[in-house]
């Protein structure tokens, strides 16, 4: 049971234990990084694996001579894209029925309503913006695929969307994370990044929650 708990932790935050892998695995780092960006793309039950930090301490790395950054990105931007890829056409192949599917330890049904809501309201934009926003970025290519949105401009939206992420997180590390104070306090600047990343949807979740409430109460107030 500990080693299974050891094994998700591992790669759960594999920003925070890349020194060691890079290590221990030397040119095979680039494999698993390929994998995990892949997965948290391309499969809406992997929404939970590592993105932005992860991306921001390769770049750092890479900066620091462990690893290359151009090959970081020319691989990791064709993992997320390829990743969203897949993740579109199962959509598009299961359709609609997965909105009837009930909550399990690993699929969300309320990830894929916010993020429907989401695509909804951005349209095509979606595609891009969340690429910047955790879980919203693993089921938007997904809701894309549901709906049947023209693969060529889904395509499009992607390669552009996958790119400016990977540029700004893996470039963003390798010019800024190994400055000083950052390097000193990485572990910090990690959590800070996934605070970060999470912050839209918490807004969002929270601007919800409070118009539903404001609803609820003229409801009310109507009603007397």
């Amino acid at each position: 049971m500990d080693a299974i708990r050891q094994f998700v932790d591992f790669f759960l935050h594999l920003d925070t234990y890349l020194g060691s892998v890079i290590q221990s695995y030397g040119h095979w780092t680039y494999g698993i990084l390929f994998g995990i960006i892949f997965c948290e793309t391309g499969f809406v039950v992997t929404p939970f694996l590592p993105g932005d930090s992860l991306l921001f301490a390769a770049g750092a790395f890479a900066a620091a001579g462990a690893l290359d950054a151009r090959t970081l990105f020319f691989l990791l931007a064709f993992a997320a894209i390829a990743g969203d890829n897949l993740n579109y056409w199962i959509g598009r192949y299961i359709g609609p029925k997965v909105f009837h599917y009930e909550n399990s330890r690993f699929f969300k049904k309320e990830h894929l309503e916010k993020t429907h809501k989401f695509y909804e309201k951005y349209g095509t934009k979606a595609i891009i913006i969340a690429r910047f926003m955790p879980v919203i970025r693993t089921f938007t290519p997904f809701i894309a695929g549901i709906g049947s949105m023209k693969y060529i401009k889904f395509f499009l939206y992607d390669v552009f969307g996958g790119v400016l992420w990977i540029s700004v997180f893996v470039f963003g590390g390798y010019y800024f994370g190994n400055i000083p104070a950052v390097k000193k306090n990485f572990t910090i600047v990690i959590l800070a990044i996934i605070c970060v990343s999470v912050l839209p949807a918490v807004i969002e979740i929270l601007r919800h929650r409070f118009a539903s409430g404001n609803g609820r109460t003229g409801s009310a107030a109507s009603d007397k």
